[in-house]
């Protein structure tokens, strides 16, 4: 074999190196485990709408943020009751510790998508990404596609609680 040839044969087998370790670093595990995921489906008119799922981190995170092309705003917020008085705010940053499944729901931590760019209708699908930041503070997104409904997924009535 001349010099050309075993220098082509070692090219040839350094790239199918290369492509057989690509999918091991394409299939790195998610930083959270995402279940539940749905986003309320809208009206005409409606500037905004809510995202529901239950996130379970790897390691402890901070969720920071959130983005999606269908809303010129997106938000992590919460509801709690003041007094008698029901009341949302954004936050900062949601803790999600390590191996506990946070719930986002309606009437709690929810992701807040708002001026929206159009109505959002039931048994399409929305991008969104997460960002995410952990213990050292570095940050990271992930993407995501959840589908639009008009009720929770699986029989879970509007505040989160198990049908009967």
């Amino acid at each position: 074999m001349n010099t050309l040839n075993r220098t082509l044969a070692g090219l040839a087998l350094a790239s199918a190196g290369l492509l057989a370790a690509q999918p091991a670093l394409a299939q790195a595990p998610a930083p959270v485990k995402v279940e539940g995921a749905w986003i309320r489906a809208t009206v005409p008119g409606q500037s905004g709408t809510g995202g529901f799922m239950t996130l379970t981190a790897s390691e402890p995170l901070s969720l920071v943020g959130v983005a999606s092309p269908v809303a010129g705003v997106g938000e992590v917020h919460e509801m709690k009751m003041e007094g008698d008085v029901m009341k949302m705010r954004a936050m900062p940053a949601l803790e999600l510790p390590a191996g506990k499944p946070v719930a986002l729901k309606p009437g709690g931590y929810h992701l807040m998508l708002m001026e929206l760019k159009a109505p959002l209708k039931v048994d399409t699908q929305v991008p969104v990404t997460l960002r995410l930041r952990d213990a050292k503070g570095q940050e990271r997104t992930m993407d995501l596609t959840i589908p639009v409904a008009a009720k929770a997924p699986g029989g879970m009535a509007a505040g989160g609680h198990q049908k009967h």
